[in-house]
Parts: C-alpha cells; sequence; structure tokens
C-alpha cells in the first residue's frame, strides 16, 4: 500500500515491526526521485516522539539503505547540534527527527523541507500525549501539499484522528488487531494490590524469581525521574545490577544504559515512560511496573516492551488503593487477554461498587513521587529508599546476588 503512493494510517501495536514496513517503501521512493541539488533539503522525513525511538529507525533505515548509497541522519535534542548540522549540510536524502529539534533547525535556516515527497509520523499518538502537535503542525505546514503521508499509532484517540483528517487525502487505514485498547496475548500479566509500605520487599522478590534465569532482561518503571534513581539506588545496595534512565541523564550515559542493558552487563533497567518509550531491546523477558501509570494507554505501552515478535513476556505491577482510578480499565485490559483478575483488584473498580466504596484509608498518598511523607516507614528523611537521589548509577553494588 505503502509502495502505491497513497497516505496511510496503521494503527498497530508497539513491536509489531512496523518501522520496516515504512522504511523499505522509503528507499524504493527515494529512488525515482531526481538526485539531491547543493542546499536540497531531505527526500524521506521521519518524525519520531523520542531520540531512543529515532537512533532505533536511523539503524534500520542505515541497513537496508547501504546498498543503494542512501545517506540519512537522526536529529534530535539533549546533544550538541554540531554534526547533526554537518550531516544536513552535506545532504541526506533521509531525516530521522524528534519535532522540537527538526523545527530549531528549520527555524535557524540549517535545512529546509521543500524535497520532502514521504513523510512519516510514527508513534503519532505518543507525540501528541507529550504535547508536540504544534511543532508537528509548523512542521508540516512547510512541506508541499503533494506529499506521501504515513502515520503510525499504537491507538486511536481524538487527537491523532484530528491530525489524520487535516493532514491525510484519500487514505488508507490498516488495522492490526482491534481498535481497542488492548494488550498482547504473548505477555502474562500479573497484578498485585499492595500498600506502598510493600512495594519494595515485592519487587526485590518478583526480582529475585525473574532472576534466576541469566538470560533475563527486567524494564522496571517508575513514576519520576527521582524515583528512578532512589529505586536504582536501593536494588544496587541489595546487589540487583540496575541502571537508571531518564530525561535528565545525558545522551551519552544513556546511550551507555543501553549498551549495558542490551548485552546482558545490566540486565535490569529502571526508566520513565518517556525515557523508554520507543526504545527496541530483544530479549526482554519481564516489565515491572513499580508504580502504575496515570492513564491505561501508558499502562499498554509499557508491557509491550516485552512479549515481541511472537516472543512470551512477563508483565507485573504493584497496584495500591491510590491507584484505584485506574482499576476499571485495567481490569477491562486483563479480561481482554484472558488473564487472571484478583479479588482485590475488583474490588477497587470503582465502576462495579460506585464511588464511595472501599475508599476508606487512602491518607498517606502524598508520599508519591517523593513529595511528602516516606513510602516505606522509618525516618529516612524523605528518601524513599535511604540512598543517593542522583548518581545512582555510580552506586558501587552490594552483597553478591548476581
Amino acid at each position: 500500500m505503502a509502495l502505491s503512493g497513497r497516505d496511510m494510517v496503521g494503527i498497530a501495536a508497539t513491536g509489531s515491526g512496523k518501522t520496516l514496513s515504512y522504511c523499505l517503501p522509503a528507499i524504493v521512493h527515494i529512488n525515482a526521485q531526481p538526485l539531491l541539488k547543493p542546499g536540497d533539503g531531505p527526500i524521506v522525513l521521519v518524525l519520531a516522539p523520542t531520540r531512543e525511538l529515532a537512533v532505533q529507525i536511523q539503524k534500520e533505515c542505515s541497513k537496508f539503505g547501504k546498498s543503494s548509497r542512501i545517506r540519512n541522519t537522526c536529529v534530535y535534542g539533549g546533544v550538541p547540534r554540531g554534526q547533526q548540522i554537518r550531516d544536513l549540510a552535506r545532504g541526506v536524502e533521509i531525516c530521522i527527527a524528534t519535532p522540537g529539534r527538526l523545527l530549531d533547525m528549520l527555524e535557524s535556516g540549517k535545512t529546509n523541507l521543500r524535497r520532502v515527497t514521504y513523510l512519516v509520523l510514527d508513534e503519532a499518538d505518543r507525540m501528541l500525549d507529550m504535547g508536540f502537535e504544534p511543532q508537528i503542525r509548523k512542521i508540516i505546514d512547510q512541506i508541499r501539499p503533494d506529499k506521501q503521508t504515513l502515520m503510525w499509532s499504537a491507538t486511536w484517540p481524538k487527537s491523532v484522528q484530528g491530525l489524520v483528517r487535516d493532514y491525510l487525502n484519500d487514505y488508507i487505514q490498516v488495522n492490526v488487531g482491534s481498535l481497542e485498547l488492548s494488550a498482547s496475548h504473548n505477555i502474562k500479566q500479573v497484578v498485585e494490590v499492595v500498600t506502598d509500605f510493600e512495594k519494595r520487599d515485592k519487587i526485590s522478590k518478583y526480582i529475585e524469581t525473574e532472576m534466576e534465569d541469566k538470560e533475563s532482561k527486567i524494564i522496571i518503571f517508575a513514576s519520576t525521574k527521582r524515583a528512578c534513581d532512589e529505586l536504582t539506588t536501593y536494588l544496587r545496595s541489595e546487589g540487583w545490577p540496575a541502571l537508571a534512565i531518564h530525561g535528565d541523564k545525558e545522551q551519552r550515559e544513556r546511550d551507555w544504559v543501553l549498551q549495558e542493558f542490551r548485552s546482558g552487563k545490566s540486565p535490569i533497567m529502571v526508566a520513565t515512560d518517556v525515557a523508554a518509550r520507543g526504545i527496541d531491546v530483544k530479549g526482554v523477558t519481564c516489565v515491572i511496573n513499580f508504580d502504575m501509570p496515570t492513564n491505561i494507554e501508558d499502562y499498554v505501552h509499557r508491557i509491550g516492551r516485552t512479549g515481541r515478535a511472537g516472543a512470551k513476556g512477563t508483565a507485573i505491577t504493584l497496584f495500591t488503593r491510590g491507584d484505584d482510578k485506574q482499576a476499571h480499565d485495567l481490569i477491562v485490559i486483563l479480561r481482554e487477554a484472558n488473564q487472571e483478575v484478583s479479588p482485590e483488584l475488583q474490588a477497587l473498580d470503582r465502576r462495579q461498587w460506585g464511588r464511595g466504596s472501599g475508599r476508606g484509608g487512602r491518607g498517606g498518598r502524598g508520599g508519591r513521587g517523593g513529595r511528602g511523607g516516606n513510602r516505606y516507614g522509618g525516618n529516612r528523611g524523605g528518601n524513599r529508599f535511604g540512598g543517593r537521589s542522583s548518581g545512582a548509577n555510580n552506586q558501587p553494588l552490594g552483597g553478591n546476588r548476581w
């Protein structure tokens, strides 16, 4: 369909191999265009929500474009602009970019979009969730109207539908699976209702079980950057080879963490949603939600890090009374995937029992994200794990657990 030149919308879960489905037609498209002249911008533009996803897309484009001598560059924030500017000045057929840095390059005159005839928006729903809609619209408005546009999204919210209506013409829509939000049936989902004070012991137990297999790779999600660092400090002090990745880390450190995780040298990665979005690491066997996300879409995206490309995976969620707003939607996801729903989780479903039921005893919620109080008891001076809240990746490993 992409080869036909038509605009296209693809609704598909993460890990479904969609990168190749627009990368190969892009190469065919480039080979049919006149060669770039000095001062020309790219022919193919791919927009992605995060630098990690952008780098992953670049690897695929490099792999398949090599034989055709197709040049590419990756334009994203968090690193110096110099090399990116030099790549654009030399001329590249493919530019993979995050919206913010690309707009910066356009406004400073470092590149232009006059030659773009093939536009891809990957993980469009996530870009809109992250607040990139104004930048996306400014970018698209600079591209010629006869371009071919391919938009990919894991979900089909109204915000994505609005973007499609405004910018795609006579498009084909491809739905891989149901339009209803759902999780991969290759993933075993375990949801345990716990108190905040129990989380530390519970995660240690689950890690210990999972790490009995030395080939395991675990991604743990925490709600904030600070929580990532504190949890990583705690796990490392317990002897687990964990590393943190989030937006406050320098790009060099983030790349190093990913390399350590991919190679299995540090098979436990603690991440925020934004940092982990788009990361494609083969062999992730388990995802643990230390903190339940604030919406069910992020839950599905998180657990989609495992069970990719037909492999089996496990997703474990530590669910508290403070998360009860998500109980109903989570139960719907679990039942759709034929997963067990515990009586404790059902009891927190507000829609089943009414808004007033079972809501007592929610005091202490101010401790979420380190905003006050201590989630684990004891006089720790507001630090959730008793360790440093920064520089967590430098924490020496304690004991000999792995």
